[in-house]
């Protein structure tokens, strides 16, 4: 284990550790079987000291609540059902579901949202579980935590009807362009910027858009093990990305903002503890 650490010595990258949250992981993902301890272990000694672990699945919801027990106080959970996944959703589903945002350790519903881009599940379908989830996210007190690909205008059309009643929604891994940005914040959304922003050849429309996003609407994420940011150099052997990673997205932020790595890192923290409740006295 120590012989991984010295691996991601963010001494040699020139970072400075920062006390980070990461709003997005990945963490049941057949990827990190085999070293989830050693994963979560990097994350920390790399100044990620917060872990939002993302249920996708009524099963998934189940493993990652399970996971954030075990590795607490580090790592806190989401329970929902993907849109990739609203095909399968059952009533048995939404009663675990509800019972799981009762845990301590899970801070917020979803992943739910749409996604019109490959389609998986029929688009009524996936507006209709979207709606009911919204509902057990108004119903818990717990904010959302969303997904959207393609479908901006009806997503926006959507959480609207909900929007007065949530605690709070945000759309994770954002991606889209500066009409969606816009449309998220007039509803009082807030955004998740991932390793997409690293990505020279997609996601340099970002940058710009970066400058845009109130400092207390702005998270950050790694969607780990994917969206390895293309800035590291050098990269892992694996190309697998993991939360120990988050300084790179970091990095690109502060790029292209003019603001210093280590006020990013305080502003994306402060911002994340309060939108999934987890300010203690800090």
């Amino acid at each position: 284990m120590r012989e991984c650490t010295r691996f991601y010595s963010f001494a040699q990258w020139g970072f400075m550790k920062q006390t980070l949250v990461d709003i997005g992981v990945n963490l049941t993902d057949k990827q990190f079987s085999g070293d989830r301890e050693a994963v979560v272990e990097r994350a920390v000694e790399a100044g990620v000291t917060t872990m939002i672990l993302t249920g996708t699945n009524c099963q998934e919801s189940i493993e990652v609540a399970e996971l954030a027990e075990q590795f607490a106080p580090y790592c806190y959970a989401t329970a929902g059902i993907h849109p990739h996944d609203a095909k399968n959703a059952t009533d048995e589903q939404y009663i675990t579901i509800k019972e799981l945002l009762a845990f301590p350790q899970v801070v917020a519903a979803g992943e739910m949202g749409l996604d019109f881009n490959r389609d998986f599940s029929p688009r009524p379908v996936q507006e209709q579980v979207f709606e009911q989830q919204l509902e057990l996210a108004v119903n818990s007190g717990l904010p959302a935590f969303c997904h959207e690909r393609d479908a901006s205008e009806r997503f926006a059309e959507i959480i609207k009807e909900f929007r007065d009643d949530l605690s709070g929604a945000v759309v994770h891994c954002f991606t889209a362009d500066k009409k969606a940005l816009y449309r998220y914040l007039d509803l009082d959304l807030h955004i998740g910027i991932t390793g997409w922003v690293c990505d020279e050849r997609r996601g340099t429309h970002l940058h710009p858009l970066l400058k845009n996003i109130p400092a207390d609407r702005l998270m950050i994420e790694t969607d780990a093990p994917w969206l390895l940011p293309r800035s590291m150099s050098p990269k892992p052997k694996k190309r697998r990305n993991e939360p120990a990673f988050l300084p790179w997205i970091v990095k690109t932020i502060a790029e292209q903002t003019g603001k210093t790595e280590a006020l990013i890192a305080e502003e994306t923290s402060l911002t994340a503890k309060r939108f999934f409740n987890l300010d203690q006295g800090e």
